[in-house]
């Protein structure tokens, strides 16, 4: 990443009061932003944009272009804090977590899987050097840290044998030859471990494990276990969607990249409730619509991407997914799909 073209971007946002740090004035709160003045004005329009065109625009112009047949949308605006046992059923208690990994030399603690590297060998030993960056940059980096590592000066570099590319740590299934980020000597990265990423709270004035509950993660969840009560009450029928907008939050092991990768954001989204068999029809007119809905922004499209997943990428559920993404001009090339695993831009189907 292009750190210098990213402190530009965060200073001008600071300077023409469109986002701040949290808590600022106290250190501020890592993972947390306030929105100024100009910044919750860009959001709103961003937000009543996005409801008109998913949620009050059929209502309008009828069958829209390219849709297999009339449908309906509804919205909502469901809790932050819902009962533990959606989350129970949903699976997110269970299985919605990421791996970290933390460096007993350094201190710190990062993600498994965003730590690159490559493996190297010189003077008889093979090493594993990892980076924070799978770019070009990672690829310097892996250099100088390995040159430093076997007492090597530059002019020497040729001694350096590379096996393959930079891959993720993920692939690595041991750690005894692994050269942390941040560290100076072998091994000292923990093994990976689960970390739960829904924030925790209380409900109630006793404070036991009874009161325990979370805040979402997500706003699909209120969608669906609202679904009859929006049947019965709006006598909505197949195809229909419902929309909400709403904050969500994920403890997130390494909050990091300005805003990219955050503790607390908003959400906007649909759920589209279809007969089986249209399923395919309805996913790729949705796929098409929201890709035209960016372009109608504004955005170049020379520089967005709408990159259907494979088959091994797909949910069990899921009949056909697609990422929208933007390469952002801070970027580093081969960052684009690191962006896409940490905090996709866009939406996916």
């Amino acid at each position: 990443m292009d750190m210098s073209k990213m402190d530009k971007l965060v200073s001008l946002c600071k300077r023409r009061g469109f986002i701040f740090q949290s808590s600022e004035i106290y250190g501020g709160l890592n993972g947390f932003w306030d929105y100024g003045p100009l910044g919750v004005e860009l959001k709103r329009n961003i937000k009543d944009a996005w409801w008109r065109d998913m949620v009050t625009a059929h209502d309008d112009i009828g069958v829209l272009a390219g849709a297999p047949s009339e449908f309906e949308m509804v919205g909502l605006d469901c809790t932050i804090i819902m009962h533990p046992q959606i989350w129970k059923c949903s699976g997110h208690y269970d299985l919605f977590h990421d791996f970290m990994v933390d460096c007993r030399e350094s201190k710190k603690r990062y993600r498994h899987d965003q730590v690159w590297g490559r493996w190297v060998e010189a003077k008889g030993q093979k090493i594993f050097v990892a980076v924070a960056d799978p770019g070009e940059e990672g690829v310097k980096e892996a250099e100088q840290k390995a040159l430093k590592f076997f007492n090597l000066r530059a002019k020497n570099v040729e001694e350096l044998k590379w096996d393959g590319d930079i891959v993720c740590l993920n692939a690595v299934k041991e750690f005894t030859q692994v050269l942390a980020p941040d560290a100076k000597t072998l091994g000292t990265l923990t093994p990976p471990r689960e970390f739960n990423l829904m924030f925790k709270t209380i409900v109630g004035a006793m404070g036991t494990d009874d009161d325990a509950a979370f805040l979402r993660p997500e706003t699909a969840q209120g969608i669906f276990a609202n679904y009859k009560n929006v049947v019965d009450s709006s006598r909505v029928k197949v195809p229909f969607g419902i929309a909400q907008i709403g904050k969500s939050f994920r403890n997130e092991i390494t909050p990091r990249n300005f805003t990219f990768r955050s503790r607390e954001f908003e959400q906007m989204e649909i759920e589209f409730f279809c007969k089986p068999d249209t399923s395919p029809k309805w996913y790729q007119f949705w796929r098409d619509r929201r890709y035209q809905w960016y372009l109608n922004l504004g955005l170049a499209k020379e520089r967005l991407r709408l990159r259907d997943h494979h088959k091994e990428e797909l949910s069990h559920y899921s009949c056909g997914t697609a990422d929208i993404e933007y390469a952002f001009p801070f970027l580093a090339r081969g960052q684009l799909r690191q962006q896409r695993m940490a905090n996709p831009t866009g939406e996916t189907t």
